[in-house]
């Protein structure tokens, strides 16, 4: 990257699992990390967003270290650049801020070295990085994903655009993935694996042909993680019981938590938003829609926006 460019890289932000598709359903939202590069003398990270306030501003910075990693997997060195990020994905609350980040870096790497990266490899490096595909695999592509991982290979299904609207419960406390996961069971019974399992194989086939209606039932019957992790996340229950007698599909936590997700049909998400913040006076009550587009990249001219 010459003095005179500067590279735009926009990546939406996600919510995974949808109730028991369990580290393998992702969805893409309409809230987006931005991250803006221009070449610099050594590393630098500044944001103006308040809920980057406290991320690290040099080489220790996530999407430094995730670009960095590309780097050295094409044996290339990475220039030094001056980053402006700009966020409106809550931090630790399951919208896949950290996705974001890592999706981030792997763009950023791909620009500057030219690595011309095709879609299926980026999710790959960020699925080793993360663990899980479902929601770095939404920030690479967009709409919904289905998808699954392991050391020798990742495989994912896109290009599915949920007709759905959502409502997102933001409580005002973090919670951090690595303490929701210490609640789950290293093991299951094999018949209530299996119940678990026919469960999500409903939910990826109802989200396939677009029924959320009954996509929606399998989220609350989900036996994987919700029923551990709600005694974390008390907005859960709560949730449910208000939008009970609502036009609503289903209700789910988003990813870990803390952040209840309520799917609701096209053109309802205004009027289910207002009857819930109503009840929810100290969370933030977000009406969101599903995001297509996926991670966006552009170049252009530092001179010409001066």
């Amino acid at each position: 990257m010459s003095r005179d460019e500067m590279i735009t890289i926009t990546v939406p932000g996600s919510t995974a699992n949808l109730g028991p598709g369990f580290d393998s359903v992702g969805m893409a939202v309409n809230r987006y990390l931005t991250l803006t590069a221009s070449s610099g003398e050594q590393w630098s990270f500044q944001s103006s967003s308040p809920c980057l306030s406290d991320l690290p501003e040099g080489e220790d910075n996530l999407i430094c270290k995730v670009a960095s990693q590309v780097a050295e997997g094409a044996d290339r060195k990475l220039p030094p650049c001056r980053v402006e990020l700009a966020s409106d994905i809550p931090m630790a609350r399951g919208l896949g801020s950290s996705a974001a980040a890592i999706v981030a870096g792997i763009e950023l790497a791909d620009e500057l070295l030219a690595l011309n990266l095709p879609a299926k490899e980026k999710v790959r490096i960020a699925s080793c990085y993360e663990g899980h595909p479902d929601n770095v695999a939404a920030s690479v592509y967009g709409g919904l994903v289905i998808g699954t991982h392991s050391d020798k290979q990742t495989d994912v299904l896109s290009g599915i655009y949920p007709e759905v609207e959502i409502v997102a419960v933001v409580p005002d406390y973090e919670l951090k993935t690595s303490s929701s996961r210490s609640l789950l069971p290293e093991n299951l019974p094999f018949g209530e694996a299996v119940k678990a399992s026919s469960v999500g194989n409903v939910l990826v086939a109802a989200l396939m042909q677009n029924r959320w209606d009954v996509a929606g039932k399998m989220m609350q019957q989900d036996l994987f993680h919700q029923p551990y992790r709600s005694a974390l996340v008390p907005e859960l229950e709560k949730v449910i019981t208000l939008t009970a007698s609502m036009n609503v599909y289903g209700v789910a936590l988003s990813g870990a938590g803390p952040i209840v997700m309520v799917y609701v049909p096209k053109g309802s998400g205004s009027f289910v938003r207002r009857k819930l913040a109503s009840s929810f006076r100290n969370c933030d009550v977000q009406h969101l829609k599903p995001d297509r587009k996926g991670s966006q990249v552009k170049k252009s001219s530092i001179k010409a926006i001066m």
